[in-house]
């Protein structure tokens, strides 16, 4: 990376940047975010130079990180792509609608605020007691692409974190039946845009910290928060009481997303089984041994 920006003065940085706490704690902090999501970028393959991208910023401490991240990125030289903040107001009531585009204008941003209520039609058609996350988060998606065609974008950028990931992992074991989770980087199903998501490796908690020592304008969701006994909600909990008992254990989990090996795997679409012979010899990692990956 380039030179550090401690080094530089304060008004020389992006507005966004500017006035972080001058303190050894946050620096190593907004470094890891930094190094941490261009990181991403470069394992997953997620910038071609000179596409534009769609960065969603929803008003919460993860799309804000993102946001300020990929700004310093660009800022840095290292992000060869152009970047317009979105944000799609989904008619929620309460939602401070001034908030997010009185924020990105003093912050010089380049940005859109879309209005679509989604919120009216997620109330209709959910019954009572059951959950909002899915058909909310399928209409949203649905109007982001429409913007993002629109805007000439190649690309949806989410603020989906590392414990995203690790979350929806669970889900899909626990209540789908699948060994599946979010993917960093994909195509949508018409094939025409990507959907990346550059915070894969970043941990939920330094979003929270960095998002709080900004002192950004958090905005809350209170569609789905004030749900109670949402079933990622108990995923997030079981994860956090196993980080409690065994620090670094979302660490380790998600280095084991990274090193999958089908040939360990019960699915006879990923490996083929039927075409396995005798008479070769495998080192101990071939055969699974546990001991062979400490």
């Amino acid at each position: 990376m380039t030179d550090s920006p401690d080094d530089i003065a304060d008004t020389d940085l992006p507005p966004i940047l500017r006035g972080a706490p001058d303190t050894t704690e946050f620096r190593k902090l907004r470094k890891r975010i930094v190094r941490e999501t261009r990181a991403a970028i470069d394992t997953y393959a997620m910038a071609r130079r000179g596409d534009r991208w769609l960065v969603c910023l929803s008003g919460g401490k993860d799309s804000f990180t993102l946001m300020a991240a990929l700004i310093e990125l660009k800022w840095r030289g290292l992000l060869p792509v152009e970047l317009l903040v979105c944000n799609l107001d989904q008619g929620q009531p309460g939602f401070p609608a001034t908030v997010l585009p009185e924020f990105l204008t003093r912050m010089g941003i380049e940005h859109r605020i879309e209005y679509a209520d989604t919120y009216s039609i997620v109330m209709d058609k959910i019954p009572q007691g059951n959950t909002y996350c899915a058909l909310c988060s399928r209409l949203r998606r649905g109007n982001l692409y429409r913007i993002a065609r629109e805007e000439g974008c190649a690309a949806v950028v989410l603020g989906h974190h590392r414990d995203d990931i690790l979350e929806t992992l669970f889900l899909n074991l626990f209540h789908g039946g699948r060994l599946a989770t979010m993917p960093p980087k994909l195509v949508n199903e018409e094939g025409d845009l990507f959907v990346l998501r550059p915070l894969a490796f970043v941990a939920e908690a330094d979003c929270a910290r960095f998002a709080r020592a900004m002192e950004f304008p958090v905005i809350p969701c209170n569609l789905c928060g004030s749900q109670d006994g949402l079933q990622r909600m108990q995923v997030k909990a079981l994860l956090d009481d196993w980080e409690k008992r065994s620090p670094g254990r979302r660490q380790v989990m998600f280095r084991a997303l990274m090193n999958a090996r089908p040939s360990h795997l019960p699915d006879p679409r990923l490996f083929d089984f039927a075409g396995l012979a005798l008479g070769g010899r495998s080192d101990p990692a071939e055969r699974g041994d546990a001991s062979a990956t400490i």
